[in-house]
């Protein structure tokens, strides 16, 4: 998944698998609900589990790309929920 700089998606819901996201590229952010934003670099690896709200994006400044792996799980869904708010988004 590549983002142009600024690009990110909505806070999502991984439901009964988690998400793990290998960095590849660029520089970019991820947030879980609650929890202040992780900036992220090549190589990170950021391991999301089940039911946490979040997003993840690149950096305003910055392209970014990552790998996102779908953990598997009998009757895993995702959730798509509201946009990330300008004012708390990081970078």
């Amino acid at each position: 998944m590549t983002f142009e700089p600024g690009c990110r998606n909505n806070w999502h819901i991984r439901h009964k698998g988690g998400q793990i996201l290998l960095c590849t590229e660029g520089r970019g952010w991820y947030q879980a609900w609650g929890e202040d934003p992780q900036e992220l670099h090549p190589g990170d690896v950021v391991n999301i589990p089940p039911e946490v709200k979040h997003w993840h994006g690149a950096a305003k400044d910055s392209w970014f790309a990552h790998l996102a792996v779908e953990v598997p799980a009998e009757g895993a869904s995702n959730g798509w929920l509201e946009p990330v708010n300008e004012k708390l988004m990081a970078g």
